[in-house]
């Protein structure tokens, strides 16, 4: 009879058998996957990429500002409008402007007659210089005749004496004759009617006038949006007021602040890509970066951080990155001033300096808008001359001026005003 041992122990099960043992190792299996790639996605991608969100959307403000002093009359922009540069934003009045240039041409015709009548005098000095001369020949010859005679005896000694006082008068006539011509000549000698000296000085009150009066219009000189806008009608503004604003949005950049440990791998020219608050994920831009700040924002700010005064406080610094952005991209989703950017700096590609001296300047500021007013002004004092000196109207210059303006004879006969070259009106 044989016992069965109950004590005995069961077989054991294979491991893989074991369902929680199976998802175990699944899932530790699945954790180094994902840790391998992203180790591999870390090493080739994610180490080369810079990464804030301290950043925003900066670009220029042009400010309007008066060139003298003035009553508003008319405003021919509001906050948020759209202007072309050139249009006509603010106006003054312009009164006074017009009086002082009334003046001004005035004075510049007169002193145009004066010249003209100084060189024709010069001519008139120089015929009467000819005239004593020939009065000083006669003279000297009716002593010398005379004197022959008186030796013989057939004049008497007082009348030698009277041809000899003849002669001496004559003498006198014409060196103060002599001086005449040569005190009018010290006034035109090297010089025409344009280029005397008191012509120019007129045509300078002119041309001086003539900007004051054209100032009274104050022109957007780029094109933009409208922006802060603190002018009122009536209101009396003096020179250097802020009156408005224009942004052209078409030309704005991004200033990162990234930290200062960022900043060892990072050079100009590495590509940027940038994500708006604006717009979300789904539309990404493109850039690169353009520039470092000299410093950091808080070395530039109004109470920079300095232990000596107590304020100081250990903090990591950030410094400003200018980013410029892709001209095709922001046409087609523009961007406002002071938006918040996210910004990814791709810092693969670290040759090179960190802080290079280059003066470059991809964008040239500048504006033609107030380019043809010195013309007009050049243009105003031209045909002022013109029509107070015939004998200029001969010159090929003045021809082509005068075709401008029209035939000869009416621009004589009745000179264009001041007023004809209005700038544009504002819509009160």
């Amino acid at each position: 009879m044989t016992t069965r041992d109950d004590t005995a122990k069961p077989a054991k099960t294979s491991l893989w058998k074991s369902p929680r043992a199976r998802w175990l190792t699944v899932i530790l299996g699945g954790f180094l996957v994902i840790g391998a790639a992203w180790g591999v996605y870390w090493d080739r991608d994610l180490r080369y990429s810079v990464y804030t969100d301290d950043a925003y959307v900066s670009g220029n403000v042009v400010q309007i500002t008066p060139q003298i002093s003035g009553t508003v009359v008319a405003i021919g922009a509001d906050n948020t409008q759209f202007v072309k540069a050139g249009q006509p934003l603010v106006r003054l009045d312009q009164a006074d402007a017009k009086v002082s240039l009334q003046e001004s041409e005035a004075k510049l015709a007169r002193t145009v007659r004066q010249v003209r009548n100084q060189f024709s005098t010069s001519s008139e000095l120089q015929a009467n210089v000819q005239v004593r001369r020939t009065d000083l020949a006669k003279a000297q010859s009716d002593y010398d005749r005379r004197a022959r005679l008186q030796r013989s005896g057939a004049i008497s000694e007082e009348e030698l004496q009277h041809a000899s006082d003849a002669v001496k008068a004559a003498q006198a006539a014409l060196a103060a004759a002599q001086q005449q011509l040569a005190a009018n000549r010290a006034w035109i000698d090297g010089t025409t009617i344009q280029s005397n000296p008191s012509v120019r000085d007129a045509a300078a009150a002119v041309h001086a006038a003539y900007l004051n009066y054209v100032r009274t219009v104050l022109p957007a000189p780029v094109s933009g949006f409208v922006a802060r806008r603190d002018v009122q009608l009536g209101e009396r503004v003096s020179t250097g007021t802020p009156l408005m604003a224009v942004v052209p949005l078409n030309e704005v950049w991004v200033d990162a602040n990234f930290k200062e440990s960022q900043l060892g791998t990072m050079r100009v020219g590495q590509p940027v890509t940038l994500i708006s608050d604006l717009y979300g994920g789904k539309t990404v831009f493109h850039g690169r970066v353009v520039g470092f700040g000299a410093g950091t924002g808080s070395a530039f700010s109004l109470l920079p951080a300095q232990n000596a005064t107590g304020n100081w406080i250990k903090i990591v610094q950030r410094v400003p990155v200018r980013i410029a952005l892709d001209p095709r991209e922001l046409a087609q989703h523009p961007l406002q001033i002071g938006l918040s950017m996210k910004a990814y700096v791709n810092v693969r590609d670290d040759g090179g300096q960190r802080l290079p001296e280059v003066a470059s300047n991809d964008h040239d500021y500048s504006t033609d808008v107030f380019q043809s007013v010195a013309t007009q002004a050049d243009q105003m004092v031209q045909q002022i001359i013109a029509a107070n000196d015939p004998s200029s109207v001969r010159s090929s210059g003045h021809r082509r001026l005068l075709s401008r303006l029209g035939t000869g004879s009416q621009v004589l006969a009745a000179p264009v005003p001041a007023t004809s070259v209005s700038p544009v009106a504002l819509i009160d």
